[in-house]
């Protein structure tokens, strides 16, 4: 990859931190979420440190996809705080907060089925013209070698390949955080390899990856960190090989 291929994948230069609560470029503090009589999450905190790769794991209906979801501002939690570069973005919209740096991917796609993949990078390009945005979108999918796929209609796509296209469209605004649900579910070990020697370079490049995935083979490979949520609840947190050893993850998850 060029130099300036390099460029174009990279997220935008760190934004300058405000005051807020956590040490992390992401920080969660005491979260809270009932849906009715069920409790989701309880008390949740947790850190994202700078360029890391941090997982979170737990067993179906831990409280995953509502972290996500919270930490998005897609739900509002019912107390605690998020921040994001040490500020409180925990009312903020989900417009706001991808334009404060924060990019997600989604377990289930979210692609246009009657768009082209070219057409469903450009679309979400705000603030960049036509040429600009066609010109990152470009280099994206050369840089996921996708970009055979750029006249596809999104409803073509295989599996494997939605979850690659689903990356770059996140990446289109230079995120400085990336949230990815399930990355690698569902998809072949090759494939598998593939997003995680890319994800590498972005991390190389100055993103944070944040991602919940039940692939433990990876997520012990390549985190940093390991968050492990269970009925709701931080469980353990740290290195994948303390987290791995630790009794209450052992009879929780394993």
């Amino acid at each position: 990859m060029s130099a300036q291929e390099m460029e174009m994948v990279a997220p935008a230069a760190t934004r300058e931190a405000g005051r807020g609560a956590g040490t992390g470029i992401l920080s969660v503090q005491g979260i809270g979420k009932r849906f009715g009589g069920l409790v989701a999450l309880n008390d949740v905190s947790l850190e994202v440190e700078r360029g890391s790769v941090t997982g979170v794991i737990g067993p179906n209906g831990s409280g995953k996809s509502t972290l996500f979801n919270i930490i998005a501002g897609t739900l509002r939690p019912d107390r605690g705080r998020v921040f994001l570069n040490g500020r409180d973005t925990t009312r903020a919209s989900p417009a706001e907060i991808c334009r404060g740096g924060v990019g997600r991917t989604f377990q289930i796609s979210r692609l246009f089925g009657e768009m082209t993949v070219l057409e469903n990078l450009v679309a979400i390009a705000h603030g960049a013209s036509d040429p600009e945005a066609v010109e990152r979108a470009l280099e994206l999918l050369d840089f996921l070698e996708v970009a055979h796929l750029r006249d596809k209609w999104g409803s073509e796509l295989s599996y494997g390949q939605r979850k690659l296209v689903e990356i770059a469209r996140a990446l289109m605004l230079r995120p400085t955080v990336m949230l990815l649900d399930e990355p690698f579910a569902g998809i072949n070990p090759r494939l598998q390899n593939r997003i995680v020697d890319h994800l590498e370079v972005l991390r190389r490049r100055g993103l944070t990856l944040f991602f919940i995935d039940h692939e433990m083979r990876i997520v012990l490979e390549i985190c940093h960190t390991v968050h492990v949520l269970a009925q709701g609840e931080v469980i353990a947190s740290g290195p994948a090989d303390a987290v791995r050893t630790d009794p209450k993850v052992k009879e929780a998850y394993f």
